[in-house]
């Protein structure tokens, strides 16, 4: 496929972080998904990656901010959140108790997506859910 012709379309959106903003990155994620099979999951997927950015990083302190990037072909919606970092532990899949209260969202984020990856930086860490339209069956890696 020639690189000017890609039926890939990218988004990007930046929040400063409040808890507010939550919201806004979810419902900016279902317009843009409007239609797909996928659009509820990723939904799902980005407020619970954007509430982690707010909760666990310096994206929820004074100034701080988050950023989402949304990548859509026929084959596949892959969600990023960035975070401003400011934690000394990256975050991570866990598999916890079901009275577990904390510890369980990208559990649940991994559970839905196809593949997560988890990229740390000095500048913080960028967390990427990857669904896809068509998954090969029994395809399903974190």
């Amino acid at each position: 496929m020639h690189e000017y012709t890609s039926t890939a379309r990218v988004w990007g959106l930046s929040c400063p972080g409040f808890p507010e903003e939550v919201s806004r990155a979810r419902r900016w994620t279902r317009d843009i998904l409007r239609g797909s099979p996928l659009a509820e999951d990723a939904e799902l997927i980005v407020s619970e990656l954007s509430a982690n950015a707010i909760l666990h990083t310096a994206s929820g302190q004074d100034c701080g901010t988050f950023h989402l990037a949304l990548a859509v072909s026929p084959q596949a919606v892959a969600l990023s959140v960035t975070d401003d970092g400011g934690t000394s532990t990256a975050p991570k899949v866990e598999h916890q108790d079901q009275d577990a209260e904390h510890g369980r969202g990208l559990g649940m984020v991994s559970a839905l997506a196809h593949r997560v990856i988890v990229h740390t930086s000095q500048a913080g860490h960028t967390v990427t859910a990857e669904l896809f339209t068509n998954p090969r069956p029994g395809a399903h890696s974190c």
